[in-house]
């Protein structure tokens, strides 16, 4: 496994070595040992979560806050999606970038999203199976949001407007002059 070190601080890809023969292929998606190593310090994973989605679906950008937030290493099983992380600690040199980094099945990789990021991907290919791995439980009363098409993330989502499928909820999250005032 390599990672690879983003513009945002504390959020990393990583890819996978990849062993194959006429067999197929073999490789170590995650190393609790190794993944710390990398990336510096202690995360403890607690529970792993995946969801189907159509080409279009358009998840995010979410975030718990307080007590309740969650790092998150994700990939994708079946498909491809473009994966998207925001920093939203006001005290990172990295306050308000965002990164987009495709993840798929065939490239294997994965993003660690640290605690205080927003989150969110799009379904770039017919459907996609996505996982993650998260570091705190879920808390309804905790989650949050930055709408998507935040003018001042501007974030390029490869799709055109009118492809996107958009729950109710992320229609209405506010954007972050809102939540930054």
């Amino acid at each position: 496994m390599q990672i690879v070190k983003t513009n945002l601080k504390d959020c990393f890809i990583f890819e996978p070595t990849i062993f194959g023969d006429n067999r197929g292929y073999f490789f170590e998606s995650y190393n609790k040992a190794k993944f710390e190593s990398l990336i510096g310090k202690s995360v403890n994973f607690i529970q792993d979560n995946e969801a189907f989605s159509n080409k279009g679906a358009l998840r995010g950008l979410h975030f718990q806050q307080g007590e309740f937030a969650q790092a998150k290493l994700v990939r994708v099983t079946q498909g491809l999606v473009l994966d998207v992380a925001v920093d939203l600690r006001p005290d990172s040199e990295t306050f308000l970038q965002h990164i987009a980094v495709e993840l798929s099945a065939d490239n294997k990789k994965q993003l660690f999203v640290p605690r205080g990021f927003a989150h969110g991907y799009i379904v770039l290919s017919d459907t996609a199976v996505f996982n993650y791995k998260c570091d705190n439980i879920y808390n309804k009363d905790s989650e949050s949001g930055v709408i998507y098409n935040d003018k001042d993330l501007n974030i390029d989502w490869k799709l055109k407007q009118d492809e996107f499928i958009i729950s109710e909820k992320d229609k209405i999250l506010p954007t972050i002059k809102t939540l930054y005032k």
